[in-house]
């Protein structure tokens, strides 16, 4: 945690905004405002970037003995329908009134005007997250299984939600989630390439040509992963949240399995770019296949046949919005990304490769 110094990502006040060619992501005085109003915390703010995130960005906020974690999206302009912090909050509060765990959401600013995007605070959670390394009281053998089952655990709880009615029932329109879903990224790679993949294209085909039948609408979270998934500090594995919900709507429960498991890292298979949590290449945590009859115990009304074509999805999405990242790396509007960007070069063909194997299987 650093004090804030004035410069191109954070500014000190309104009037040294405008006078940056491109808005900051946080101006001081319109937060403390803000916190203010919501009678959060007091005294000077400090703050700090947090997560791995490549599209929106958090902040760690702290001002006396309060934190609070301010999430926005990026610099406008925006992609329509994209970075919706205000329906992301909303779909938080609704799932968390059902059980699932998320952060406290704390207040929701629709307003432009305060940081050129809307933005929400949530609660701070002391907690672990897995991505390279194992939190000491997780390390154990039998604790890495638990905690791997415990993903799918809390991925079975989503998925039973009922969303035919109330607040759920209003974040989205799962028939045709799946046609949708290849027609729209189908439709953002020739806007967000330099290069020429004809395995976009023929995968593109395959997945229309061979859509599967969704057999039940529920919460899909999007980017169900590991390294979304927040840990209790201490004790045996425990989820204490669930985090970015930016891509949540109502569709195939399976979109999420396929995600889940096409991008676990597992001992013996391929690297991929998408191999967010690599530890679970190591000894104790379950393998993709065990990971799926995990959750074909709790789901079992569910036929997993079909699962490889999600597994493809999946990867084929993921190509598709790494190839945007490494578009904007390429243009220097990723100027102190020195590792990831330029990793996609070959990452997105192997994205691809990835992707076109489980069509093949």
């Amino acid at each position: 945690m650093e004090t804030v110094p004035d410069g191109i990502e954070v500014v000190a006040d309104r009037e040294a905004a405008e006078r940056l060619t491109a808005p900051p992501l946080l101006v001081v005085d319109e937060i403390t405002d803000f916190l203010d109003k919501h009678g959060i915390g007091s005294g000077p703010l400090a703050w700090g970037r947090i997560g791995d995130g490549h599209s929106n960005v958090t902040y760690l906020l702290r001002r006396g003995d309060t934190s609070v974690v301010l999430r926005r999206g990026p610099r406008p302009p925006l992609p329509r329908s994209t970075h919706d912090m205000v329906r992301e909050a909303r779909i938080q509060r609704a799932v968390g009134g059902h059980g699932v765990p998320v952060p406290e959401i704390l207040a929701i600013c629709e307003d432009d005007s305060v940081l050129g995007v809307p933005f929400y605070l949530m609660g701070h959670l002391d907690g672990a997250v897995i991505t390279d390394t194992v939190p000491a009281h997780l390390d154990a053998p039998q604790r890495r299984r638990a905690t791997g089952l415990a993903v799918v655990d809390t991925l079975v709880d989503l998925h039973r939600l009922d969303v035919t009615q109330g607040e759920l029932a209003s974040f989205g329109r799962p028939e045709g989630y799946l046609g949708r879903q290849v027609e729209r990224f189908a439709g953002l790679w020739d806007v967000n390439t330099t290069r020429s993949l004809p395995a976009v294209a023929k995968l593109a085909d395959w997945l229309a040509a061979n859509l599967p039948a969704s057999q039940v609408a529920t919460v899909v979270h999007g980017d169900y992963r590991m390294g979304n998934l927040m840990f209790a500090p201490d004790g045996p594995p425990r989820l204490l949240a669930v985090l970015d919900w930016e891509m949540a709507t109502l569709g195939d429960p399976l979109a999420d399995l396929g995600y889940l498991v096409a991008t676990y890292a597992e001992k013996g298979q391929s690297v991929t770019p998408l191999e967010l949590t690599p530890v679970t290449r190591e000894e104790g945590y379950p393998t993709r296949a065990e990971l799926v009859r995990h959750y074909h115990a709790g789901m079992d009304h569910l036929d997993l046949t079909a699962l490889p074509w999600y597994q493809t999805l999946a990867l084929w999405k993921a190509a598709i919005f790494c190839e945007a990242i490494y578009t904007r790396w390429l243009r220097g509007e990723r100027p102190h990304d020195r590792t990831f960007g330029p990793s996609l070069e070959a990452g997105v063909p192997l994205l691809l490769e990835a992707a076109a194997a489980h069509a093949a299987g």
